[in-house]
């Protein structure tokens, strides 16, 4: 069955990541970006989105993604933003059925474990097969050594 690599990138960390997976694993690539872009700058979006968090804010999502009931493994790639997955994936999760499918979650952070954000992947994901995550810190062979091993 077909793969879907879909990332949230703001300071182009987790895109750098996204395209590592690729590389390793050959999946479709999709881009998630707010329909209201987040301002440039840490320090301008980190305020937005602690606001989202506090808010429970979920924002639009830019453009729908093509054909996504045909793939059966997603690799979720995000910044970890005080130990949770950014709050626009919630808003994918309530637009998508990811019902039975395999959720590999992979992460870049500047300070928080791959595991912290775990269970705000699997709270959203109810329906879906969520593995182990992955902290990506650059090291192309321990990212390739995870995705074989799940």
């Amino acid at each position: 069955m077909a793969k879907l690599i879909i990332y949230f990138s703001l300071s182009n960390n987790t895109k750098e990541a996204a395209q590592k997976v690729q590389e390793i694993t050959g999946a479709d690539i999709y881009r998630l970006e707010a329909k209201n872009p987040y301002p440039e700058g840490y320090s301008k979006y980190s305020k937005i989105g602690m606001k989202e968090f506090e808010d429970d804010i979920h924002p639009e999502i830019k453009e729908d993604i093509p054909d996504f009931d045909k793939y059966d493994t997603i690799y979720l790639g995000y910044p970890t933003w005080g130990g949770k997955i950014p709050m626009i994936f919630h808003t994918l999760f309530e637009q998508y059925d990811f019902s039975n499918k395999k959720i590999v979650p992979f992460t870049t952070t500047g300070g928080s474990s791959a595991s912290e954000s775990l269970p705000s992947v699997k709270e959203i994901a109810k329906n879906a097969i969520v593995t182990d995550n992955f902290r990506y810190q650059f090291d192309d062979k321990k990212l390739k050594t995870f995705l074989n091993e799940i």
